[in-house]
């Protein structure tokens, strides 16, 4: 596709390549994402051979809604609420209790799932489209640079994604704040777009993590 708005007609032909179980390539909030059904088994091992990434890492999913993240985790820490009212949709991930449904080839065998609703009206609509919580792995060879542009995509990943919707080049390079709420305190992961001062901030009062 060409750079800037992606037509609606693209939206809808990646939507059904989703549902189908293919693997599409978009911007997200940050880089480019590899977005695929993240309940297909299939789908995954797919992506996670795309990037030549190894299984033992959990995948980073993305969901359009509160109401898609409740299907895929099992609880909200008391935590959850004011940092997903401060920064949602947005660049922070947060790490919450799976639900068993979801795919070990997502968790890794951890039992937590990394979520984030992100501020991308494009992704959001994907998810919709596709009707499933999306994977959200940069969009890049494991352990090389994710990609800014659709073009930089092509150039790492070839023609092994059938799909890269080209929507110019991203606007940010820094990755999503991720912040582990399972623990029994909150804590950062992966330091990113969202400060820890911000995180702070948005917690203060917060005296317990669980109800």
């Amino acid at each position: 596709m060409s750079g800037g708005r992606v037509p609606q007609e693209a939206v809808w032909r990646a939507s059904a390549a989703i549902r189908h179980g293919q693997v599409v390539a978009a911007p997200t909030d940050t880089l480019y994402g590899l977005l695929a059904n993240a309940s297909d088994r299939r789908a995954v091992r797919n992506l996670f051979r795309i990037k030549g990434r190894p299984e033992s890492k959990p995948i980073l999913l993305l969901v359009d809604s509160l109401a898609r993240l409740d299907r895929i985790v099992c609880c909200r820490p008391r935590a959850f609420g004011p940092l997903a009212e401060r920064f949602w949709p947005g660049p922070l991930t947060l790490v919450l209790p799976a639900r068993a449904e979801v795919p070990d080839a997502v968790t890794a065998g951890t039992g937590t799932v990394a979520v984030r609703l992100p501020r991308s009206a494009l992704v959001r609509a994907l998810g919709r489209g596709a009707n499933c919580p999306l994977t959200g792995t940069s969009a890049n060879r494991s352990g090389r640079a994710g990609g800014r542009s659709a073009d930089e995509v092509v150039a790492q990943l070839g023609n092994r994604v059938p799909l890269v919707l080209d929507a110019g080049r991203a606007r940010h390079a820094q990755p999503s704040t991720i912040v582990d709420l399972v623990s029994d305190e909150p804590r950062i992961l992966r330091a990113g777009r969202v400060g820890a001062d911000e995180i702070e901030r948005a917690l203060r009062g917060v005296t317990k993590l669980w109800g």
